[in-house]
């Protein structure tokens, strides 16, 4: 029998965490590589995010809360858009999206990739201009072809046969030519969770090019006179930290180009690399910058189009994560602390804080690692083995499987954990009727609400019963 993915985080590492986690000499030193730019420790020991106290962004807007330091993401998206100039730069919204970011991601000169008609509706709402956006997903609704085609999106990108029909059919009765792409599948699995792989064979996403099913699906696209074909997509997987996973992925991609082009003619100009560059949640993490990665891609792409005697396509790249995630921080409360004795005498402190899987379910989920520190003061006390838990009725609900913090923790204590702009607001949940929390933007010692706390009148609108 398979355990539970939840319940099979406990009683993970030894006595003294997992083989990475080390000791701090100083528990008030921050790890800088794992917080935005603008994160730092006062004198007093207090965190400040651009000139703003935890305990003040706690006081003013409540806890749980995540925090965004707004220039930290903007120069994210900027060191893409300027790494991979002469590409074209799609935002990942499914990482974090609220009309706030769509408007700094767009001021900053990137494109934006959207999955949903929800995503569609923000992205629209902010002035995201349509042409600039991309609608991915593998079962997209004529509701949402239908809404795209009529604001005019840049391009949709199929996923199946199916959708090929769906498509061509909707932009007939509304006279347009859809501008598409084909998403496919490489064959290739990144080095990375098996929930977030996404390029081997036997998942839901694309069209195999190993089986044929690519090449085609660009017969179908090119046999329907409401569709304009503009190339191939690809995208291998998530939390990846170089350019060595694309380097199978592009040669069939590529190979595929070629021979679309040399049997069916130069209908495919372009070619979508994906995204899934990883990020820092915690010190065994090293990822790539921007610069290293576009160098890496360029190389890979470039050698495969002269092998195959090809001139270049036009590219582009997803990136959604690496701009979001090292943004924010998740700000709790701590409620209770409890030791657990572990194998050979040590113990482990599990703290409660006010927040959990309702507001980050990566770890319960994908068995995700994250780092975490006092907030709200500095401590001289020893360190101790910890687990940051939620107050879910769930025994999954952790957010920190294992960090060392000071043994003096107690209730009424802040911590703040980094690394969490992409995939928790956006993977949030109302588990056990919690609200959901707020989001708080940070620029120039002053904060501004951009996403508000859910409040128990929220949920109870939507009961009709």
């Amino acid at each position: 029998m398979r355990a539970h993915e939840a319940g099979a985080l406990h009683g993970q590492a030894g006595s003294r965490g997992p083989a990475w986690l080390r000791e701090p000499d100083d528990t008030n030193a921050l790890v800088e590589h794992l917080w935005a730019a603008h994160v730092r420790r006062r004198d007093d020991g207090e965190l400040d995010v651009a000139g703003v106290s935890a305990t003040a962004l706690a006081s003013e807007f409540g806890t749980p809360l995540y925090v965004v330091d707004e220039d930290d993401l903007r120069a994210r998206a900027r060191a893409f858009r300027d790494a991979f100039a002469g590409w074209d730069v799609y935002y990942a919204a499914k990482a974090f999206l609220c009309t706030a970011v769509a408007r700094w991601i767009t001021e900053e000169g990137l494109r934006m990739d959207v999955c949903t008609g929800g995503e569609l509706a923000v992205a629209l709402r902010a002035g995201v201009p349509a042409a600039h956006l991309g609608l991915h997903g593998n079962n997209k609704s004529v509701t949402e072809i239908r809404r795209a085609l009529e604001a005019g999106v840049g391009k949709i990108i199929v996923d199946s046969f199916v959708e090929i029909e769906r498509v061509a059919a909707v932009a007939e009765e509304l006279g347009v030519t859809a501008r598409v792409m084909v998403r496919v599948t490489a064959g290739v699995e990144a080095h990375t969770h098996e929930y977030i792989a996404t390029a081997h064979e036997d998942q839901k996403f694309g069209l195999s090019i190993t089986e044929g099913d690519a090449f085609e699906a660009v017969r179908r696209v090119l046999a329907q006179p409401s569709l304009h074909l503009l190339g191939l997509h690809s995208h291998i997987g998530s939390q990846i930290f170089d350019t060595s996973g694309f380097e199978v992925a592009t040669h069939r991609v590529v190979t595929l180009h070629a021979r679309i082009a040399a049997e069916l003619g130069d209908v495919a100009p372009e070619l979508d690399l994906g995204g899934g560059y990883g990020i820092a949640y915690t010190t065994q993490d090293d990822p790539a910058t921007p610069a290293q990665l576009a160098e890496g891609m360029r190389e890979i792409v470039e050698r495969e189009c002269r092998g195959l005697g090809i001139e270049v396509p036009r590219l582009s790249v997803e990136p959604g994560r690496a701009i979001a995630g090292p943004s924010t921080f998740t700000l709790y409360e701590v409620g209770t602390t409890k030791d657990v004795a572990l194998d050979g005498g040590s113990t482990r402190r599990y703290v409660a804080v006010d927040g959990g899987m309702s507001d980050n379910v990566r770890t319960a989920l994908y068995d995700a690692d994250y780092s975490c520190t006092l907030a709200s003061r500095a401590s001289e006390a020893t360190a101790v083995l910890s687990r940051i838990v939620g107050k879910h009725c769930e025994s999954g609900d952790i957010v920190v499987k294992d960090e060392f913090l000071p043994s003096d923790i107690g209730p009424g204590d802040l911590v703040a954990v980094p690394g969490t702009g992409a995939y928790c607001r956006s993977l949030a949940s109302n588990y056990n009727h919690v609200p959901r929390p707020a989001v708080v933007a940070v620029k120039d010692g002053e904060a501004r609400l951009i996403v508000r706390r859910e409040t128990e009148d929220d949920l109870l609108r939507l009961d009709v019963g």
